[in-house]
């Protein structure tokens, strides 16, 4: 069930319970209405005793001179200013003193005569709008009934109008305290709409967008709640999304420049390679001397490809996570002599100068000869690239905080500012200066390969440069 559709069926049972409640409210309402028009509820006994009380009184304290006359006369005259008619019965129904003289004297049914009680006298007084009510006459506090007093008291006398203040200002007030919890409600879901589940369909909407590919719309939410961590975490991804959008775009289109370069750097040495080797079937070598030299130039070019091969394997093995170092622990001192001792006739050969290590120390480190080789001669070739004839290239070996420290250094172009954040970074080149533009030859490959090698065996790899001074790659391998 959605969050819309919920709140909307708790408004709703919500609100049944209200319309409940008031419904009982009114229901109570007229049931007090009725109990108020209805005389039996109203009646008061204790009204009674205040109105007969005086009487009661004179009959007990008189009861043995109620032949005289002049006795009889005063609670008579108290009836009257009381508004009620008095009867007295002895305990064998006679009527002794009445407040009609004529009615003195004769003989009542005490079973039918006597009601102590206002439901009984109401049922009794059968719509009358007088109520015959018996009290017994005692003789003393403490002394045996000598009679009974009937009292016809008018039904106004002894009717109390019960108070409807506190019952309608309850009502009223629960009926009101109704209106404002509908109210309230109706506020909680307008909130709820607007405060949560607007901003929710909203977030909805930007990610629909960004599943289309849109990553450009900023996520904005004003109020300062817990949503507003929520769309910011929400942008931040948003972001996070389009840069490495951006960075797959990039390595796609860096990738198929590469695929181009490859291809286009194999093909040359590919197709000098095929024309050395016709030449050779045409007879056009006449002599060993000149066998050697077409000999040595098919040589160059089988190595570049084969470096351009080499770098294209470990480039998709670094892509998928699984560049092959096999590492043996062997000692540094022959292995590292062996992988020089080419490097000096390279530089030679292209008229720089060549300085190698004074001293090679001979520690024991773990180490794939095959791949520490190539980064340097990866090292090597990056700074053939950016140095001229007369510039020198040396290399220096060393022991520093338990590592195995390697320098290659050059005195050519260097690398400029900018470039330096990239350097290594895949597919990247840099950008070529006016007196250098043969640097921009080669992969973009070797130094991020240099780099992975290197972490591989638990190493690390960094460089200084100056522009126009020249370069220094320093690389450590741990020792054993």
């Amino acid at each position: 069930m959605s969050l819309n559709s919920w709140s909307k069926r708790w408004l709703l049972t919500t609100l049944g319970l209200l319309i409940i409640i008031v419904s009982s409210i009114l229901a109570l309402s007229m049931m007090l209405l009725q109990d108020r028009n209805s005389g039996e509820s109203n009646l008061s006994l204790n009204q009674v005793r205040l109105k007969v009380n005086p009487i009661l009184l004179a009959l007990e304290q008189n009861h043995q001179h109620l032949n005289e006359q002049n006795i009889r006369e005063v609670i008579r005259s108290t009836a009257r200013e009381t508004g009620v008619l008095l009867t007295y019965l002895n305990l064998d129904g006679k009527v002794m003193l009445s407040s009609d003289p004529n009615s003195e004297w004769t003989q009542v049914n005490l079973r039918s005569a006597l009601h102590y009680d206002l439901h009984h006298a109401t049922q009794a007084a059968d719509g009358n709008d007088t109520l015959d009510i018996a009290f017994p006459v005692m003789d003393g506090p403490v002394g045996s009934q000598i009679g009974n007093a009937i009292f016809s008291i008018p039904q106004a006398m002894v009717t109390v109008q019960q108070s409807m203040t506190f019952p309608v200002i309850l009502i009223s007030a629960l009926i009101l305290l109704s209106l404002i919890l509908s109210l309230f409600l109706f506020w909680m879901k307008r909130k709820l709409d607007k405060h949560l589940l607007s901003p929710i369909h909203q977030l909805k909407q930007h990610a629909e967008s960004m599943l289309k590919g849109n990553y450009e719309e900023k996520i904005q939410y004003n109020r300062n709640d817990e949503l507003l961590e929520v769309y910011a975490m929400f942008d931040l991804m948003r972001t996070e999304i389009k840069h490495m959008s951006e960075q797959r775009i990039q390595q796609e289109q860096a990738q198929k420049e590469l695929i181009t370069n490859i291809s286009h750097d194999i093909k040359t040495p590919i197709t000098t390679i095929k024309a050395y080797i016709e030449a050779i079937e045409e007879g056009l070598c006449n002599d060993q001397e000149t066998l050697m030299e077409y000999m040595g130039v098919m040589r160059t070019h089988t190595d570049k490809t084969a470096r351009l091969v080499e770098d294209l394997l470990v480039h998709a093995l670094q892509e998928l996570g699984q560049i092959s170092v096999e590492t043996r622990e062997m000692y540094s001192g022959p292995i590292l002599e062996t992988m020089l001792k080419p490097i000096e006739h390279v530089v030679l050969t292209k008229g720089l100068i060549y300085k190698g290590p004074n001293y090679i120390p001979n520690v024991l480190i773990a180490i794939d000869p095959t791949r520490i080789e190539q980064v340097i001669s990866n090292l090597v070739v990056n700074a053939l690239k950016h140095t001229a004839p007369g510039d020198t290239i040396r290399i220096g070996m060393e022991l520093e905080s338990g590592h195995l420290k390697v320098t290659i250094a050059d005195s050519g172009q260097g690398i400029r500012v900018q470039d330096m954040p990239f350097v290594f970074q895949r597919y990247f080149r840099g950008q070529a200066s006016q007196a250098d533009q043969h640097v921009q030859e080669g992969t973009g490959l070797g130094l991020s390969i240099c780099q992975s090698i290197i972490e591989a065996h638990g190493g690390r790899i960094s460089f200084t440069s100056k522009e126009g001074e020249g370069t220094t790659f320093r690389f450590y391998l741990p020792i054993c």
